[in-house]
């Protein structure tokens, strides 16, 4: 067998050794089918057992009350882009984004197709090296919006803004939930593309508040309404049954290593081992986000020409450390360690980094 590598690709990401080992052992007989969950039927007890453990898992991790409802979806983060806007926009009232990067662009374009977009806050003017601070949300907006981490950039909210009462939250966290403990009851609406933190692509993880399911126009077509979905538990169509299936799979092996509470404490570890790396290299290695904007998901930094990070990167891939070129947008490497990403992964990276530099003063 080919020695796996240590995978720092922005997404899809690594998935936990253990969850892909089980896959591979039940690929072709899945709990004595005598067949591999990609044949199973979405309406079979066998794949509804799936199903459920999956959801129960997503609930217990993040500790969401009763009232907060989860879906299983398609087409990416993307799409709920235009669901958000989609589903919450009442009449008469603005949408309210924060911009902090690419990813919120590409959901404040898609919002401006269903209502007055007001841009309450940006780091734009900075090139998105931070998160804005004492962000002030109207009590006249349908909904806010900001997105939770930013893979391009390295920056990340350590901190929730607040929203007027009758104003509902809604947060992209692709590429940082459950890092970390949060307040579930601080966000109205909470969706994710699963191939970062939990699970592979193909599936996209929606949590929403129930009392925000009426709001949804009833001339909205019938798949892009969350109702629809909630009413029949994600099987109104035939989902990523495979998908959902590592997503258990995965979240089970977060569940065994203590939960996100511990999640987090290895999380908060890993990042500061390569932050400190960066802060103590006297400028060889220089970060993008400013300190208190830093991602625990995605370390971002330059060296001081192209062709070293060219080269650095080249000379990683060598050793199986993979996926450190830095988004188009901004060049230099980037890091991403997920949940998955082991200490191990990252201290052999933090190895590298350091022998690198030392041969290159």
């Amino acid at each position: 067998m080919v020695k796996r590598v240590y995978n720092f690709y922005a997404g899809p990401a690594t998935l936990p050794l253990e969850a892909l080992k089980k896959a591979q052992d039940e690929l072709l007989n899945y709990n004595d089918t005598g067949m591999s969950v990609m044949e199973l039927s979405h309406r079979s007890k066998g794949y509804a057992e799936i199903h459920q453990k999956a959801t129960d898992l997503v609930r217990e991790l993040m500790k969401l009350p009763d009232n907060y409802k989860i879906l299983w979806l398609q087409g990416g983060a993307s799409t709920q882009f235009f669901m958000v806007p989609l589903n919450l926009r009442q009449k008469n009232k603005s949408l309210e984004y924060v911009n902090t990067g690419a990813w919120s662009k590409k959901a404040i374009k898609e919002a401006k197709f269903y209502g007055d977009v007001n841009i309450v806050a940006s780091s734009e003017d900075e090139n998105f090296s931070y998160i804005p601070k004492d962000i002030e949300f109207s009590d006249k907006a349908s909904f806010a919006h900001i997105t939770g981490n930013n893979t391009i950039y390295g920056t990340e909210y350590h901190q929730i803004p607040d929203t007027p009462d009758n104003v509902p939250l809604a947060s992209d966290m692709s590429s940082n939930i459950m890092n970390k403990t949060i307040d579930p009851k601080k966000f109205g609406v909470i969706y994710a593309g699963a191939q970062k933190n939990i699970g592979p692509a193909g599936v996209t993880l929606v949590i929403v508040r129930e009392d925000l399911l009426n709001r949804v126009p009833e001339d909205t077509p019938t798949m892009q309404k969350w109702i629809t979905h909630a009413k029949k538990d994600s099987l109104f169509n035939t989902g990523p049954c495979w998908a959902i299936y590592m997503c258990m799979l995965s979240l089970d092996y977060l569940k065994k290593i203590g939960g996100v509470t511990e999640i987090e404490k290895i999380n908060r570890k890993k990042a500061k081992i390569l932050y400190d790396l960066i802060d103590n290299s006297d400028g060889f290695y220089k970060g993008h986000a400013k300190i208190d904007s830093r991602s625990l998901m995605n370390v971002t930094f330059n060296l001081k020409t192209p062709e070293l990070e060219s080269e650095c990167i080249a000379e990683g891939a060598k050793k199986g450390l993979i996926g450190l070129k830095g988004h188009r947008s901004i060049g230099g490497m980037r890091a991403s360690i997920y949940n998955a990403m082991t200490l191990d992964g990252v201290q052999a990276l933090a190895k590298f980094l350091k022998e690198f530099q030392e041969k290159h003063e």
